[in-house]
């Protein structure tokens, strides 16, 4: 059964959000913003329910988002980011928290959004859910971005790339991989190909740029979701 949409009288009371009035005020700023998209998890960050503009931007069917994990919205290179966020939210080392994140919106679009989370704790410490607004940037534009889960590079490749962008050269790779420093040049050569970049360090920018890589991760960690 879909729940229903995010109205005026699902907005948090003062006394919910238990939180100063002025920070009550400026989330409603944002709620009020025409593009906003606003949600609202449970503790698991499964979506409960949302506004138009939300169920607009992601999937016009409010059955098909309701229910789902939030991070499952967001781009596989940014959602262990989030994610040690919102754990920061539900274990009370803060109550709110700002990043800018890519979304894959309907038909796995990506797009660059800010976003602003805000825990609604129950008395002093449980939280009882997290509201969420989403401002897509740049007038919502599309972002070229690898959404469609295609199993780009092999297992060494990913090493390699990885290397690279930790700032190893070709014999430590060569060492690290067990192997010969021919080796390392010639996937080094297929990863320039496949990215479509003339150098080592157009291919890290690149990598990071379509969400190869995960971003705020050290060392640099190719996304799972992309290595056969």
């Amino acid at each position: 059964m879909a729940l229903p949409l995010l109205t005026d009288s699902a907005r948090p009371t003062p006394h919910e959000l238990g939180h100063e009035q002025t920070e009550y005020t400026d989330l409603l700023r944002q709620f009020d913003q025409p593009g906003a998209c606003v949600v609202c998890l449970d503790p698991s960050l499964t979506v409960q329910q949302a506004n138009r503009e939300f169920f607009r931007q992601f999937d016009d069917a409010s059955t098909d988002v309701c229910g789902r994990d939030f991070c499952d919205l967001l781009h596989p290179s940014v959602r262990q980011a989030v994610k040690r966020q919102f754990t920061r939210l539900l274990d009370g080392s803060r109550h709110r928290f700002t990043t800018h994140v890519v979304a894959i919106g309907a038909e796995g679009a990506a797009f660059t959004s800010g976003l602003t989370a805000v825990a609604v704790r129950e008395g002093s410490a449980h939280v009882a859910s997290i509201l969420v607004v989403l401002r897509p940037t740049a007038g919502g534009e599309e972002v070229d971005m690898v959404t469609d889960r295609k199993k780009l590079l092999t297992e060494t490749e990913a090493r390699i790339l990885e290397g690279i962008a930790a700032g190893l050269s070709t014999i430590p790779l060569a060492s690290r991989l067990y192997l010969s420093r021919q080796g390392v040049e010639y996937h080094v050569t297929r990863l320039l190909r496949k990215l479509r970049v003339p150098n080592r360090a157009a291919l890290v920018s690149r990598a990071y740029s379509i969400g190869v890589l995960n971003v705020g991760c050290w060392p640099p960690k190719v996304v799972d979701d992309f290595v056969k």
